[in-house]
C-alpha cells in the first residue's frame, strides 16, 4: 500500500461470509489465535495487522489517526476483492472497526466490539508506561508489567505476545495509543454509531482493568444494540475464554455477516 505494507492473513473457506477481525494497540493479529479456530469453520476470517503492529509496517507518513487507519483497511479489503464484512474490533481495535464503518459503509454489514471503551470517561487511569524509549527495547519484566491490566488478574501474558510487543518502536506503540485517545476526546463512540444504523454487538469482560465494566451499557443507546457481559473475564476475552466468545459472537455472525 502506498503509506506502508500491511499483513494480511485470511483462514476458512474463501466463498463463506466474510469476518474481519482488527486487534488492540500494543498487539497484533496473533491475539485472534485462540479465537480463530472457532469461527473459521463457517466464514472466511481475515485478519490485518494494524499499521506498525506485528508484521505490518510502520506508516512511512507516521499518519496513525484512526480515520485514516479505516481507510487504509478499506483500501486492503478492495484488494482482496471483499465486497461485504462483518467488522470485530477488540480494544482499540473497535475504533478502526468503527472508522472503516464510517468511511466505507457499502463494506461493513454489522459490527462487533470487544472491550473498546466508549468514551475516555470510561477510561481507568494507568501509572505512568514502564518504558523509558531510551532503553529501548524494553524487557520481558517490563512488558508484562505494562500487558498486565489488559488481562484479568493471575492471567499469564503469552510469550509470543511480549515478543511481539518488543519487536515493536516506541514511537508506534505511544502514537497508535493517542491516536485512539484522539479518536475519542473528539467524539464518543455511541455517537458516532448511532447515526451509522449498523447492527452492533459488544461483548465485554466484567473483570476488565482498562476500561469501566458498566460503561458497556453505554452502547445500549445505539439502536438494536445487543451488550453481553462475560463474568469472570477481563480485557482480553478473545485469549481468556475464546468458547464463550466464539458462542457470542457466532450467533450474531450468522444473522448480519
Amino acid at each position: 500500500m502506498e503509506h506502508g505494507d500491511l499483513y494480511v492473513r485470511q483462514d476458512g473457506p474463501r466463498d463463506a461470509p466474510v469476518l474481519l477481525l482488527i486487534h488492540g494497540s500494543a498487539t497484533s493479529s496473533r491475539s485472534w489465535d485462540a479465537l480463530v479456530p472457532l469461527l473459521s469453520a463457517l466464514h472466511h476470517v481475515i485478519r490485518i495487522d494494524m499499521p506498525g503492529h506485528g508484521r505490518s509496517a510502520e506508516p512511512v507518513d507516521g499518519d496513525y489517526a484512526i480515520p485514516e487507519q479505516g481507510r487504509r483497511i478499506g483500501t486492503a479489503l478492495d484488494r482482496l476483492g471483499v465486497e461485504h464484512a462483518l467488522v470485530v474490533g477488540h480494544s482499540s481495535g473497535g475504533y478502526a472497526a468503527t472508522a472503516l464503518a464510517e468511511h466505507r459503509p457499502d463494506l461493513v454489514t454489522a459490527l462487533a466490539l470487544i472491550n473498546t471503551g466508549p468514551s475516555m470517561d470510561a477510561f481507568i487511569a494507568p501509572g505512568p508506561l514502564p518504558f523509558d524509549p531510551a532503553r529501548w527495547p524494553p524487557t520481558d519484566e517490563q512488558i508484562r508489567e505494562f500487558a498486565s491490566t489488559g488481562f484479568r488478574v493471575g492471567y499469564h501474558v503469552p510469550q509470543e505476545l511480549v515478543d511481539e510487543l518488543r519487536g515493536m518502536t516506541f514511537r508506534a506503540i505511544t502514537a497508535a495509543m493517542q491516536a485512539s485517545t484522539a479518536y475519542l476526546n473528539q467524539r464518543a463512540l455511541p455517537d458516532r454509531l448511532i447515526p451509522l444504523g449498523k447492527p452492533l454487538q459488544v461483548i465485554f469482560g466484567d473483570q476488565d482493568r482498562r476500561w469501566r465494566p458498566s460503561s458497556a451499557a453505554d452502547y445500549r443507546a445505539v439502536p438494536g444494540a445487543t451488550v453481553e457481559l462475560l463474568p469472570g473475564s477481563g480485557h482480553t476475552p478473545i485469549l481468556e475464554d475464546p468458547p464463550r466468545t466464539a458462542a457470542l459472537l457466532l450467533p450474531f455472525a450468522e444473522i448480519h455477516a
